[in-house]
């Protein structure tokens, strides 16, 4: 509390990134660190974070039970999903398929957005509107 004006202070809260589970931190991470060009900014057995000191980042979690998302089949949903703006969706999308993504069989809106799972399965988009 400041106390000659009575005001409460706010603690400053900052984004500091999203994290996925994965079956292999490092697998997943090599994936994105090559696909965005980030640096591992923190690595153990069972977590990397990758970006850099003071930016948002992706973390990976290893989790012993991770059930792959099944997008679009509803068996198991996708909890989250990235969405990358790149600026030629084709060849984004070839990068990325040589990286180890996966195209899946449904695209909702290709000529706007393509919808790829990283080597761990989960959904993430790019786009050439971001």
């Amino acid at each position: 509390m400041n106390t000659s004006t009575g005001e409460t202070s706010v603690p400053a809260v900052r984004f500091a990134a999203v994290t996925f589970d994965c079956p292999d931190p490092a697998e997943l991470a090599s994936f994105y660190r090559q696909a965005l060009g980030l640096p591992v900014g923190y690595e153990s057995e069972d977590f990397v974070l990758l970006g850099e000191k003071g930016s948002p980042g992706l973390g990976f979690n290893r989790l012993a039970d991770y059930r792959r998302p099944t997008w679009p089949a509803p068996d198991q949903e996708k909890q989250a999903h990235l969405e990358l703006g790149v600026d030629d969706l084709d060849a984004a999308q070839a990068r990325l398929l040589a990286l180890g993504a996966v195209e899946p069989g449904s695209q909702p809106q290709p000529d706007r957005w393509r919808v790829l799972l990283d080597p761990a399965g989960h959904p993430f988009c790019i786009t050439t509107f971001a």
